[in-house]
């Protein structure tokens, strides 16, 4: 009987990601555990040492060595000692010491680059002396989108041959039946069924929330007495890359501040609940290397408006409606579009539904494991 092929899969970065990252990484091992077989096996290492997420700013640099030493010199050892033939990471980071396995990164998105101003300087100089030189030992690196391939080969000159698109899925979340602890749960917000615009996503500067507000302001001017809008999502951890203190600013200075809503971090049931009853989702983010919010609101039949740009259009096809993230009166114009025609969001909630079917976790662990078989080939 052959050898199994190994893959150890770096499940560390569940201790820390809270965003898309953190989705990306969980529904993958969900995937990954229902697919083994007797010719592909998965081992989930971890680190040993707790991983500090706090904010001070001497042990985060203490945290960044420890984050190095386990990616350098813990992770290469425990998948030799697993005799693992491919080693993944989904957080951009692989060893670049090969012991008998090869490497496989997941590069989301090439915001180190586009964007090196929201990230400390430690960070950056991690990143171009570890996790580049180890990503091109690499023989593929996994990225989510089209567009995502495109700028990180225009950055880095890593070939389009070696970055191998490989598509994400929705969130798991469940369907909440109508129930009094539903009610309860949209009456902490102050909200109802159907009288609301909703956004999810961490408070990122990219997210371009501001601006969803201001949209927000002109489409209420225009009538809409009972609209709200939820903002549902965490504070990043980060102060260069955190946009809090403008949504704040925006939100105070709106004359409709009332009906603006910031939940903060929601579970996984209460963002179910949030996303059965809104009216439609808004996604005016001005840079996203995937956007699997689109795939969970298609997933909770919401008509889907999403900015023009980067890969959102790419994730949502025929299914959303685009506007120019840069323009409020374009982003409230399309908005006041899709609410003033039924006959326009039923059928967006159709074309959802049909999009949805081309994205599944289990589609995406399958693509990999096809990677992994590849990459194993060549060693």
């Amino acid at each position: 009987m052959p050898k199994p092929l190994i893959i150890g899969i770096d499940i560390r970065d569940l201790h820390v990601a809270k965003t898309g990252t953190q989705t990306y990484l969980a529904e993958l091992c969900a995937a990954f555990k229902a697919l083994q077989s007797s010719e592909v096996q998965f081992k989930f290492l971890d680190s040993n040492f707790p991983v500090y997420t706090g904010k001070n700013k001497a042990l985060k640099w203490i945290e960044h060595f420890k984050y190095q030493l386990w990616k350098q010199v813990l992770l290469p050892l425990k998948a030799w000692m697993n005799s693992c033939d491919i080693v993944f990471c989904t957080d951009n980071f692989v060893p670049i010491m090969h012991l008998g396995y090869q490497t496989i990164p997941v590069f989301h998105d090439a915001f180190f680059f586009e964007s090196p101003e929201q990230y400390g300087k430690l960070w950056l100089w991690l990143y171009k002396k570890t996790a580049l030189p180890a990503a091109r030992r690499s023989p593929f690196i996994i990225t989510p989108s089209a567009h995502a391939q495109k700028q990180i080969h225009h950055f880095t000159q890593i070939s389009n041959q070696q970055l191998i698109v490989v598509p994400e899925g929705p969130k798991t979340l469940s369907h909440p039946p109508t129930s009094t602890g539903h009610e309860q749960v949209l009456n902490q917000y102050a909200l109802s069924p159907g009288n609301y615009l909703l956004h999810v996503g961490s408070m990122f500067k990219r997210k371009n929330i501001p601006a969803l507000i201001q949209a927000f302001g002109i489409l209420k001017e225009q009538g809409y007495p009972d609209l709200k809008l939820a903002l549902a999502g965490p504070l990043t951890s980060s102060n260069t890359e955190n946009d809090y203190q403008l949504i704040l600013d925006a939100i105070e200075s709106s004359v409709f501040k009332q009906d603006i809503i910031v939940t903060g971090y929601l579970s996984n049931d209460e963002l179910s609940q949030l996303y059965r009853s809104a009216l439609l989702y808004v996604f005016p983010s001005v840079n996203e290397g995937f956007g699997i919010p689109v795939l969970e609101a298609f997933n909770f039949n919401l008509p889907v408006l999403v900015a023009n740009n980067t890969s959102l259009p790419e994730v949502g096809g025929n299914a959303v409606l685009t506007f120019s993230p840069f323009d409020v009166n374009d982003i409230a114009m399309q908005i006041q579009r899709v609410l003033e025609d039924a006959d326009l969001r039923k059928t967006m909630i159709v074309k959802g539904q049909e999009r949805l079917k081309e994205f599944s976790w289990q589609k995406t662990a399958l693509q990999l494991i096809e990677v992994f078989k590849k990459a194993a080939y060549l060693q």
